[in-house]
């Protein structure tokens, strides 16, 4: 799967692979109406992950430490043996590794498996599933935590663009032209959103991710556009941000995409407790995590009542990185832990 590349909006021949290996494992496979992979099967839990990655070739093979000089990435209180074998590769870490290990343990326990696609632009494919599907008993999402960890929260997104229009004028004239408003009107939603670098989960992030800028085509006006993002902590709520945002205006509008609420669930659930088990049976001191980004997790948990988790081997500090890898005995105790976990929710 790794060998095969599977960016965003190219996920098809990866996915044909997958389904190819659930139906060559007796399993009821298919790609639906977007191409995500399905194989419905025990309900008590749904095992899902993403097919697709950030574009980017990284080198796709299997090395030893002795043959790289890198240790492997290895979560939990024990070492890996000196020659763990170490799999690179784009997709090794976020997320492949995680929708593989949990491909092997849904057949090897008969649990509902999907891998989706889009989650690393539109979560096209996690928002057909809600829509598509009743809510399952439990949802274990998977994403890169470490073998040994839990991730129970994300904080939400909200996505924005802010545009501007002055009238044209010689550069000499003191108005500020609708450059200056939109670094204005940015420099004070920064300041509206400061928080202590010690509570990233907690507090609103507040991200320029494009600026465009200049004397219109006609040359009567200059414009401004900005496309800026927002993550939302628990216990903070789209609209309040909005609030906070519009208010820092003093020209222009912004035009705002759906949100994507938070998600904090509780370590006390049947899910929490099922992988502190099954980490515990296999020799590791579970890790609770908050994360401060945003997963299709958050979808799920927006439209299905029920208990979840997110897990995966890998390093999340590997995620999207030029030399992403992945400890292959980390993946192999990975898909340990969910058969544990998907005997013990059945």
């Amino acid at each position: 799967m790794v060998a095969i590349p599977s960016p965003s909006g190219e996920e098809r021949a990866a996915a044909e692979h997958l389904r190819d290996f659930l139906l060559d494992h007796g399993r009821e496979a298919w790609l639906d109406d977007v191409g995500n992979v399905r194989a419905p099967a025990d309900d008590s839990v749904l095992l899902t992950s993403h097919v697709d990655t950030v574009p980017g070739e990284v080198p796709v093979g299997v090395e030893t430490p002795d043959e790289t000089g890198d240790p492997a990435p290895w979560g939990g209180d024990d070492a890996p043996p000196a020659d763990a074998a170490v799999l690179r590769g784009r997709g090794s870490v976020d997320a492949t590794g995680p929708l593989c290990a949990m491909a092997v343990a849904a057949v090897r326990t008969g649990v509902s498996f999907v891998g989706v696609v889009g989650e690393e632009t539109d979560s096209r494919g996690a928002r057909h599933l809600v829509d598509d599907r009743e809510a399952p008993d439990a949802v274990v999402n998977g994403e890169p935590s470490g073998w040994d960890a839990v991730t129970l929260g994300y904080r939400g997104f909200l996505a924005g663009t802010y545009r501007v229009e002055t009238e044209a004028g010689h550069s000499s004239r003191p108005e500020p032209n609708a450059i200056q408003h939109a670094m204005g009107w940015w420099n004070r939603v920064e300041s509206a959103f400061e928080s202590a670098d010690d509570a990233v989960f907690e507090s609103v992030t507040a991200k320029p991710v494009d600026v465009r800028g200049g004397v219109a085509d006609d040359g009567l006006s200059v414009e401004a556009t900005m496309d800026v993002q927002f993550r939302i902590p628990p216990g903070t709520a789209a609209d309040e941000i909005r609030g906070a945002v519009e208010g820092e205006l003093d020209a222009g509008t912004v035009d705002w995409a759906d949100a994507i609420p938070p998600v904090l669930d509780s370590p006390r659930s049947g899910v929490g407790r099922a992988f502190r088990v099954g980490i515990r049976e296999r020799g590791g001191s579970p890790r609770l995590l908050k994360k401060t980004g945003t997963a299709d997790v958050n979808l799920f948990a927006g439209a299905w009542d029920c208990p979840m988790a997110t897990y995966g081997p890998g390093d999340s500090a590997l995620d999207h990185a030029p030399d992403e890898r992945l400890a292959l005995p980390e993946y192999d105790r990975a898909i340990a832990v969910l058969e544990t976990v998907c005997d013990d929710l059945q």
